[in-house]
């Protein structure tokens, strides 16, 4: 029950009281006001939080900044230094605009697309001609010469066709021993089994390229007329994948440690029988090689239950190199465990953060926001890195330690020197990130061989 004093009552009060219900006052006071601001904490988290879910769902999918003019610096000292003041993006001898309306350019129709399309497909000539009694009735006797033929290209789509191979093995035996022998005859994918490599392939590529449910390819083939339920054909990949595939997976996985340059990635999956409860987290890992080897590239994924270190300490232990990873703090654990292996940042990763606290940022003030000159910042780095396309390891390493480490220098600077003005917590976030994936994502500066980012892998394992 609240107590309430008169001024009466509180002059009458002895000093050491009042003194006492001060200090007792001033103690609640604190706690409301630190209750208040984890309220308030709480609240802008969960305002962004909000912002960033309506965004995914409703907003733009692209990563590309809605604006693309680049981003200016200034030499001080001898120090690059990130500008955001009207002089360093001004161009005085620019001529001002005639027309302040957009017109909108139309695509033009490239000339002989269809038939550049078709080119190297097997065309079947299909003669079209009229008679010598419909040329006489329609231009009368000799009346007619002959002009050069319209061509005309359609595509013309076969169906798959289902048939039966028949083998008849002949089989022998000797008048005088008896002993019989089978003539040569190609062995079968599977024992005691129907499936062959034509019939196999077609399912994979339907499951596993097209991600068609097995259930959809039994109906398919039950409409060519094919008795093969989705158990035959869940068994199949089953058996053909630990006879055949197994061994080609453990091949590249040897092949894949002869790259200086590796990628990993992991993703979430749901599955319904794993000897855990339906619909249980799983997760698919993938490791590739470095996407800046145009001759050959290996993709491998490997199925855990589980995201802990375990996986990717047993997958890189003989591996020396250098592997591409987001940060996930495994990769940094397996690192330490391992001489010689080394892990290097994604710089896609970094620039997602900012661009999350950008959006929860009011449209109005977003330009003039820290996430956006950040993001800016990071878009310099990347217009410099697509301008290396087709260099050599070493000319790629050193126009990168020419152009690109001053980017990257002015970068964290900058980011240190603001590190405790920021105010939003998806803010505080992305710049602690940043900060704490520094020493990752300066090893493109020292290797030409290390691609920007994780995109690739992030593309393998996108089917799943």
């Amino acid at each position: 029950m609240e107590i309430k004093y008169t001024e009466e009552e509180l002059n009458s009060i002895d000093k050491s009281l009042l003194i006492k219900m001060f200090l007792n006052l001033q103690n609640q006071m604190e706690t409301l006001t630190d209750e208040t601001r984890a309220l308030n904490d709480k609240m802008q988290k969960m305002m962004e939080q909000l912002v960033l879910a309506n965004n995914n769902r409703f907003g733009r999918k692209s990563e590309r900044m809605s604006d693309i003019n680049q981003i200016k610096f200034m030499e001080v000292d001898g120090k690059i230094v990130f500008f955001n003041e009207s002089e360093a993006v001004c161009n005085l001898d620019a001529a001002e605009p005639e027309e302040l309306e957009i017109k909108k350019k139309r695509g033009v129709k490239t000339a002989g697309k269809r038939d550049k399309d078709m080119e190297g497909l097997p065309t079947e000539r299909i003669d079209n001609y009229m008679t010598e009694e419909e040329l006489k009735n329609e231009f009368g006797e000799k009346g007619w010469k002959q002009l050069p033929d319209t061509v005309v290209k359609r595509y013309h789509f076969t169906p798959a066709k289902i048939t039966v191979d028949e083998h008849h093995i002949g089989v022998y035996a000797g008048k005088e021993d008896g002993h019989m022998k089978r003539a040569p005859h190609p062995k079968g994918l599977l024992p005691s089994s129907p499936v062959t490599p034509s019939l196999a392939a077609a399912i994979m590529n339907g499951k596993y390229v097209n991600a068609v449910p097995l259930y959809r390819l039994e109906k398919e083939f039950e409409r060519y007329g094919l008795a093969i339920t989705r158990q035959n054909m869940a068994n199949w990949m089953i058996r053909l994948a630990d006879e055949y595939l197994g061994v080609m997976y453990d091949y590249l996985h040897t092949k894949l440690y002869d790259f200086h340059v590796i990628q990993a990635d992991e993703t979430p999956v749901l599955v319904n029988k794993d000897d855990r409860p339906s619909g249980s987290k799983s997760w698919m890992w993938v490791y590739r090689s470095g996407c800046l080897y145009d001759d050959m590239n290996i993709v491998l994924y490997e199925y855990q239950k589980t995201r802990n270190a375990s996986h990717p300490r047993r997958f890189l232990k003989d591996y020396s190199g250098i592997c591409v990873t987001d940060g996930y703090q495994v990769y940094h654990t397996v690192e330490k465990e391992f001489e010689e292996l080394r892990i290097a940042g994604c710089w896609v990763h970094c620039r997602r953060k900012f661009e999350d606290a950008l959006k929860v940022v009011p449209k109005a003030a977003q330009k003039d926001s820290l996430s956006y000159l950040i993001m800016k910042q990071i878009q310099a780095i990347y217009r410099e890195e697509g301008k290396l396309k087709g260099l050599t390891r070493e000319e790629r390493v050193k126009q990168r330690q020419v152009v690109i480490k001053p980017l990257v220098d002015a970068l964290f600077a900058y980011l240190k020197t603001n590190e405790q003005k920021v105010g939003s917590n998806k803010l505080k976030e992305a710049v602690t990130y940043a900060l704490n994936q520094e020493k990752y994502l300066r090893v493109i500066l020292e290797d030409g061989e290390v691609p920007m980012d994780n995109n690739a892998s992030e593309r393998a394992i996108r089917g799943f």
